[in-house]
């Protein structure tokens, strides 16, 4: 269970989240849907403990796996390798080679596991970082914005793929694209200006669209 209880928090005197609460069950993929600047990126960090909320309380696993929307990877490292060294920094001493091998291949990168990280697509990228934030076996997987720049067939793959953690897992993603949602997610809370504006679950939904303009976020990149 994640539990958000009651969170604020400002930069100067913009407030980004405004008494943010939420409960997620185990087992849940939750999309933060909203416009750039809505807050989503601000809640995954203060979840993770990067940074602190200025009022509020969160209750999350003691495992996370977390994926930024930037995906920093060492691009000279080949795959197993970097996959290695970050088991190496957060001590993780079940990450074997075994288990890293059984990794690669979870996340679909055996085909590609002998190059350097450089010299991957962006599709390919992006199944390192999910492979990263995997390490552990997180009871919590936090996704910032993860197919961002991915093209059609990337973008099918790397869904999939996240629909398929969903099932062992649970899943925060945000992102500002409304077909995310119907593809992956059980539920959709829709962040405007750090306000909730809806909470709902996606089957309950028949017209996802109708439902941001109701909760008055009318952002068009949301509805493509």
């Amino acid at each position: 269970m994640v539990s958000i209880e009651h969170i604020n928090k400002s930069f100067g005197s913009q407030r980004v989240l405004q008494d943010v609460s939420l409960e997620i069950p185990d087992g849940q993929v939750l999309g933060l849907l909203g416009p750039n600047g809505a807050g989503k990126s601000t809640l995954m960090k203060i979840l993770i403990g990067l940074w602190r909320a200025d009022s509020g309380q969160v209750s999350v696993p003691d495992s996370i796996g977390y994926l930024p929307e930037n995906n920093p990877l060492y691009e000279e490292m080949y795959v197993a390798e970097y996959l290695q060294f970050m088991a190496g920094l957060t001590a993780n001493a079940s990450a074997n080679a075994n288990v890293i091998n059984a990794l690669i291949e979870r996340v679909g990168l055996t085909p590609e596991r002998h190059k350097h990280i450089r010299e991957l697509s962006k599709g390919y990228r992006q199944r390192v970082g999910l492979a990263q934030a995997l390490l552990g076996n997180p009871k919590l997987l936090i996704l910032d914005e993860p197919t961002t720049g991915l093209d059609p067939n990337q973008l099918t793959e790397i869904r999939a793929l996240i629909r398929e953690l969903g099932k062992e897992r649970t899943i925060i993603l945000s992102t500002h694209i409304m077909q995310e949602v119907r593809e992956m997610c059980d539920r959709v809370v829709i962040l405007d200006h750090g306000v909730i504006k809806a909470d709902k679950f996606v089957k309950d939904v028949e017209d996802l669209e109708a439902l941001f303009h109701d909760s008055t976020v009318t952002n068009k990149s949301l509805l493509h």
